[in-house]
Order: structure tokens, then sequence, then C-alpha cells
């Protein structure tokens, strides 16, 4: 709890302004960059995959962790993530075991969601949006179900989360992160 105190400012801020980087990014650009990065973090989780943690390497002093959520929220925001893809390996890096690592990443969504969803919001809503049901650029049914489901399923996440090694629960993430990015490549260049 106290990791996920020193960067949840950071995060709360760090989304909200992402949405308005984010918001000066042309679609289909924003598409490739979300692409390209998914793709490399997954890159860099698998290969990384059975590295062991160093027990010599702690999290930095509070005020880093609060400019490392700041990162994390923009780059959230940007690339349309919860954050795992950055919280899980800042956290592993700094010695937080793989099974720590995603509890506290997944406790640190709600508040990029939500401070990147009311970003949306306000960055979106001087755009002429032609889809109903929009407050800006967040589709407020798509918005609940997502958030609904999650809420509902995350237990169950974190269930298999503790029962795989901390190097396959890296690779099942690599693996969704690859699909994930290549899909938005390839919608990107079309």
């Amino acid at each position: 709890m106290s990791v996920f105190k020193n960067l949840a400012p950071g995060l709360i801020l760090g989304s909200f302004f992402g949405a308005g980087i984010a918001d000066l990014m042309s679609g289909q650009h924003l598409q490739l960059v979300i692409g390209i990065f998914a793709v490399w973090m997954a890159y860099k989780m698998f290969r990384g995959a059975h590295a062991q943690i160093d027990p010599n390497k702690h999290l930095p002093s509070a005020p880093l962790q609060f400019a490392a959520g700041g990162g994390i929220g923009i780059a959230s925001a940007i690339f349309g993530i919860g954050g795992g893809s950055l919280t899980v390996p800042y956290l592993n890096r700094h010695g937080v075991v793989m099974q720590q690592a995603v509890a506290t990443s997944a406790a640190c969504g709600l508040p990029i969601a939500l401070a990147g969803a009311i970003g949306f919001m306000w960055f979106g809503a001087k755009e002429q949006i032609d889809v109903p049901n929009t407050i800006g650029y967040v589709h407020v049914y798509a918005f609940l179900g997502i958030s609904v489901m999650s809420f509902i399923t995350a237990k169950v996440g974190a269930r298999v989360a503790h029962r795989l090694s901390a190097a396959m629960l890296k690779k099942c993430f690599a693996g969704l992160l690859v699909f994930v990015g290549s899909y938005f490549i390839y919608k990107g260049l079309i």
C-alpha cells in the first residue's frame, strides 16, 4: 500500500495530461505508436522472463516513485493501457517479486482509469464525435461495461497470477502484448 500511495498521485496527474497529449495525435499515428510500444514491451518482458530478482535492489524514494507514477500515467493514457505493462516491469526492476508487482499494478489501474477517462472526456469535449452516448472521447456504455467486468474478473486474475511462476506470468503477459501490439500496428497501417 505504501508503494501505491507513492505512485497514485503521479499516476493521476500523468493520466490526465497524457490524455491531452493523445488528443494532439492523429488516430492512425496513435495506433502505430501504441502497437510498436506494446511489441517493444513484450520483447523486453519476454527477454527478462527468467531473470532473478536482485535482493539488493530497492524501490527509490517517495518523490522518485511519484515521478515514475507520472511517467507511467502519461504513457498509460497515450497508449490506452491500464499501466500494467509499465508498472509491473518498473516494480520488478526495483526488486519487487512478480506476483506483488502484478497485484500493486492492479491497484494502480483504478487511478489511471479514472484520471484518464476524465482527461479524455475533458480534452475530447471540444471535438465533434459522431458516435452516440459519448462524452468527449469516452463511450459511456463501453466504459461502464469494461469497468464492471474488470472489477468482477480481477479476483480470478489475481488467483491465476499467484498460481503461475513469475517466468510463466511474464511470458503470458508478453504474449498478450504481442497480440494487442500487432493488431494496432496492422490497424495503423491500413
